[in-house]
């Protein structure tokens, strides 16, 4: 995808059917790259009202997902941004719709399991043991391929703690 241009932001919105295509394309680059774990077409259209996408002119070039794992948890599940994107607070920006969501449905604390510990630290999030996460435990991570060896490093933001002010990288 080439570079976008200056001053071009994408449109943040819910995810629609005919982005399935996109939101696959994108999360599963990634999971190649074993950045993070692979969905199938199934997957995403079975979860599509957890998802946002960003929208450019030249398409779908960001995604992420709110997942309610219990009655005081959510997860921030297939964060990606396109690469051409990246370092130009669009992740932040798919986030923080996801986490008024959290808040407004009553959930007190969003988690991730990442490799971008610097990217979710800046979004107020901590790291924090995997066991504290005992309910994602249960229902995902059983299944997941990387059960035995998973290197992610699981961090959470409670909600009733503000989200700081984004701040530019060096800043």
């Amino acid at each position: 995808m080439p570079p976008p241009a200056n001053g071009d932001q994408p449109r943040i919105r819910r995810a629609y059917v005919t982005d399935v295509d996109q939101m696959a394309e994108l999360i599963n680059g990634y999971a190649a790259q074993g950045l993070m774990l692979p969905k199938t077409h199934a997957q995403l259209y079975n979860n599509l009202r957890d998802f946002i996408v960003a929208e450019s002119d030249r398409g779908i070039v960001g995604c992420a997902g709110l997942k309610i794992t219990w009655r005081d948890l959510a997860e921030i599940v297939s964060l990606a941004v396109a690469s051409a994107w990246q370092g130009r607070g669009l992740g932040r920006r798919l986030c923080e719709p996801l986490i008024a969501d959290a808040k407004a449905l009553g959930i007190p604390t969003v988690f991730a399991l990442t490799y971008q510990v610097q990217f979710f630290a800046k979004l107020g999030f901590d790291i924090v043991e995997k066991p504290t996460l005992s309910q994602k435990v249960w229902q995902d991570c059983q299944f997941c391929p990387k059960q035995d060896c998973c290197d992610e490093v699981a961090m959470i933001l409670r909600l009733n703690e503000p989200v700081p002010a984004y701040k530019e990288a060096g800043g």
